[in-house]
């Protein structure tokens, strides 16, 4: 029989290019039909419509991380169950010729017993072609079970170096961290050459969260250690903060700015690429006039001599226009909250707060513009 032959064929070619191309290739795929974005697609938003329904924060959050470590496991068993099937059908055939022809159920059985080497030896192949199957199919089971076992260790270090830039923002950001906190701490004596700093590290960051997200989207999928944080908002905050920087702040940080929001804003808009969404139009302005003028007044305060003119205004509602829509998109599809630009009120910390109480009046005094002292949170 050759219609089982080539249905097992093609089963294991398609199967072991999803693989390569998801484990191995380090680049972005671009044929309109993957099974492992199907895949994805398909069980992500069932699960992403039952966290919706979830009205606790904390257990909705807990939720949604179980599901990248989960969709990766699942993603590799239906690998291995697509190949067991593949080498079944080509067992199959190749049994058909002989005088006691297997039926499908127990050559699937010899394929899954070769596959994962068990060797039990209660079926065993007779001719020439079941013998060089089995042998092919063997040394498969090894590479795939070295396959998984590598690509598990570069997941969770890609993850893991993500999530050391996100705790990072957390003293110099706020939790979440937002625009208006991450200058307003970064203002005082030497602040300008710490934001620099931070800019510029920011900048290889989401280089480095481009390349691994691209080369690897199930980390896209991974949740962050704090409800309030996530590697979105992080790129949202630094969007934010640059094209303040860029359109109402003249000062020496302006440069790296720039850099630093052409390096996040191309992070963003390949990632929407990567998972399809289109640009979308956030149903509430993040950055309410309102918001602005206090958020204004606030930097003012902080030290920030902040420029307030229409073209000002009007450059950085076309700096927004350039990355909001592909932040808004990312955000809706993976299900994460953004950060406003500034907090309506005081929040603390998430590294002044433990299980058994938080720290209170923990700040560094730091010198206004005008001479006066006020108390800034380090």
């Amino acid at each position: 029989m050759i219609l089982p032959a080539v249905a097992g064929l093609l089963i294991i070619v398609a199967v072991l290019l999803e693989a390569f191309e998801t484990v191995i290739l380090p680049r972005r795929v671009t044929r309109r039909f993957r099974f492992t974005v199907l895949f994805y697609r398909s069980t992500w938003r069932p699960w992403r419509a039952i966290a919706r329904k979830t009205r606790n924060t904390r257990l909705r959050e807990t939720f949604l991380s179980y599901f990248g470590p989960l969709s990766l496991l699942f993603l590799f068993v239906v690998y291995a169950i697509l190949l067991v099937v593949g080498f079944g059908l080509l067992y199959f055939s190749a049994s058909s010729r002989s005088a006691a022809p297997w039926p499908f159920w127990t050559a699937a059985y010899l394929s899954g017993t070769t596959f994962f080497t068990l060797g039990l030896g209660d079926v065993i192949p007779h001719s020439s072609p079941e013998r060089v199957l089995a042998v092919m199919e063997s040394g498969l089971g090894f590479g795939f079970l070295a396959l998984v076992l590598s690509y598990l260790p570069v997941i969770y270090q890609a993850f893991s170096r993500r999530e050391v830039n996100v705790v990072l923002l957390d003293a110099r950001a706020g939790s979440p961290p937002t625009a208006a906190e991450l200058l307003r701490r970064h203002s005082g004596e030497h602040g300008l050459d710490a934001l620099r700093q931070l800019l510029h590290d920011w900048e290889r960051s989401a280089a480095e969260i481009l390349e691994s997200h691209i080369s690897y989207p199930v980390v896209s999928y991974f949740r962050s250690q704090h409800n309030n944080e996530s590697w979105l908002g992080a790129l949202g905050a630094l969007l934010d903060a640059t094209a303040l920087l860029i359109s109402h702040v003249d000062d020496p940080c302006s440069r790296q700015a720039r850099l630093t929001f052409a390096m996040c804003r191309h992070t963003v808009v390949d990632l929407a690429q990567v998972f399809h969404t289109s640009p979308l139009v956030a149903p509430v302005d993040r950055l309410p006039d309102a918001e602005r003028i206090r958020m204004q007044k606030v930097l003012t305060k902080a030290g920030f001599p902040m420029i307030d003119t229409p073209a000002a205004h009007a450059k950085l509602a076309e700096l927004r226009g350039m990355y909001e829509p592909y932040l808004q998109a990312l955000a809706a599809f993976l299900y994460i909250e953004l950060p406003p630009w500034i907090l309506a009120k005081e929040v603390t910390d998430n590294w002044k707060t433990s299980a058994w109480g938080r720290i209170t009046g923990f700040s560094t005094p730091v010198n206004d513009e005008d001479g006066s002292r006020d108390d800034h949170d380090i």
